[in-house]
């Protein structure tokens, strides 16, 4: 007896929606830990900023203090390379701004964050440095 059968190639409409369902279960499990990922990545890239700027702030302090004249850089100083930092800030992780504001004087005064400001901000008066933006959680390094 003879027996003719056609084979089809390709999936079934059935097969294709499990495939579909499984990748849409494996996206909603993943997606919510790259996000986590990537908000830590930023948090840390800012704190490291923020620490070894602040060192470099103290660091010119102490130095300055030995010398008989306890001051804080000065914004000029501070935006100098070899006088604070031996390289460039990389960008703020938050907004991708490397611009330091003067936030005594030459542009705004205020404590963080400064109102629709970008990159960093530093107080020569006082020290103090900080990430400029009104991202959540960011000013709280």
């Amino acid at each position: 007896m003879s027996h003719t059968s056609r084979h089809r190639k390709g999936f079934t409409l059935i097969e294709l929606i499990a495939v579909i369902v499984v990748l849409a279960i494996l996206a909603g499990v993943a997606l919510p830990k790259y996000f986590d990922y990537s908000a830590q990545a930023r948090a840390s890239s800012c704190k490291g900023t923020l620490g070894g700027v602040r060192a470099g702030i103290a660091n010119f302090y102490a130095n300055s203090a030995i010398s008989g004249t306890a001051v804080y850089p000065t914004f000029a100083q501070l935006n100098t390379l070899g006088t604070v930092m031996q390289e460039l800030l990389p960008a703020n992780p938050y907004n991708s701004s490397a611009v330091i504001r003067d936030a005594n004087g030459t542009w705004v005064s205020g404590n963080p964050p400064v109102s629709g400001a970008q990159g960093w901000a530093y107080d020569q008066t006082a020290g103090k440095f900080w990430a400029n933006t009104n991202t959540v959680a960011e000013n709280a390094f």
